[in-house]
């Protein structure tokens, strides 16, 4: 089946820009998140489209080779969108493919420097549930999450304290070495150093050689207030640590807003169902509301309120996130019918009944009027 144009796929031009590429990505990543859509196959497969779209146009180099070949640059070995994977973003470019395969043959291509091992460390995701009250007033939350740290004892080099890593004799420093097939000079990963330019003879005894150890970290998070559901926090620089003094990932805090037991969000405004008696409905009547804001509002219910009917409550609803504005509380009430009638309520109803005139049920007296008018019409 073919693949999607990466650009009808975040619905932009494709002549967009970084800010419009940007943009369009966030607003389909918010709308197919998984998170917004549980359990939906298709919201997911779209989700891992708008990603691996977003990936490919927001890197030039991938951009470009994408524009002049399509699909085809990343298809057999090439690469892909990426996204969260096993703890972060997809890796590589299509310069290093076109390089790998055809070395100096077009001219000596360009001449990869290595940074030392040096590696961004992984990007982290951690989910977050708050109560829609938390989401009202806002909150700075400690977490702990468990991450790779650089290791205090050799500062992130991998190598024992008093100790350097060396220069990798096999491909001197570059990472990559070149081999003559035919025609063709073909560029590798170098075997010995596994493309990190040093090797370390005399390894950290904590770390291993790596640079890095796993450990728990505490970490102060602040939600603001009016967050919505499946809103993603980032926090730069505190995801796991570089690999050999490398540049740390970041983490991505995802929030979700537990069900309320009495209100139900839409966007800034709140609604909520009220239970009245038949009688306040009938002969009017009033009663209280608690609000999330710690107060309580009146509500008066009019002489014959119908079942349905919404009272709203302006700016008793949810604040809206970094503004000053907040939303309404729409109350809708709710005619409870009585139920275990005693014999004296039974005929009291009864009579009431009986002397009732249309004028006092008019709804329902110009519904089964209008049926009986369909029906012998």
């Amino acid at each position: 089946m073919a693949k999607t144009d990466f650009y009808e796929t975040l619905g932009v031009s494709r002549t967009a820009d970084e800010k419009e590429l940007k943009s369009a990505f966030r607003k389909m990543a918010m709308k197919y998140h998984p998170d917004k859509n549980p359990g939906d196959a298709t919201a997911e497969v779209r989700f891992k489209e708008v990603n691996e779209a977003y990936e490919i146009l927001k890197d030039p180099q991938k951009r470009a080779a994408y524009d002049r070949y399509g699909h085809a640059a990343f298809e057999q070995g090439g690469m892909g969108g990426g996204g969260f994977g096993g703890g972060g973003f997809g890796a590589g470019g299509f310069s290093d493919i076109f390089e790998d395969i055809f070395g100096e043959m077009m001219g000596g291509g360009r001449q990869r420097r290595s940074s030392g091992g040096r590696e961004r460390g992984a990007d982290l995701r951690y989910n977050m549930e708050i109560s829609l009250e938390e989401s009202f007033t806002g909150k700075t939350a400690q977490i702990r999450v468990p991450t790779s740290i650089t290791c205090d004892v050799c500062t992130g080099t991998g190598a024992k304290p008093g100790t350097k890593p060396q220069t990798c004799g096999t491909c001197q420093g570059a990472g990559r070495v070149r081999a003559a097939q035919g025609f063709f000079s073909i560029e590798r990963t170098c075997p010995t150093c596994q493309g990190r330019g040093t090797i370390i003879p005399d390894p950290c005894t904590k770390c291993h050689g790596h640079g890095r150890v796993t450990e728990e970290r505490s970490l102060s998070v602040n939600i603001p207030q009016g967050i919505e559901d499946g809103t993603r926090i980032r926090l730069a620089g505190e995801g796991e640590a570089g690999v050999r003094g490398g540049p740390a990932g970041d983490l991505y805090i995802f929030l979700s807003v537990k069900p309320h037991e009495i209100f139900q969000r839409d966007g800034a405004d709140l609604h909520c169902s009220v239970p009245i008696s038949m009688t306040t409905a009938a002969l009017g009547g009033t009663f209280d509301v608690s609000t999330l804001d710690g107060t309580k509002s009146r509500v008066t219910v009019p002489e014959g309120t119908q079942n349905g009917r919404q009272f709203r409550l302006k700016g008793k609803g949810m604040p809206v996130l970094r503004s000053n504005q907040v939303g309404d509380l729409y109350i809708q009430i709710m005619i409870e019918t009585p139920q275990k009638l005693t014999k004296r309520q039974r005929e009291l109803l009864k009579e009431f009944e009986e002397i009732s005139s249309k004028d006092n049920n008019p709804e329902s007296t110009g519904f089964f009027a209008r049926m009986k008018e369909f029906f012998e019409g």
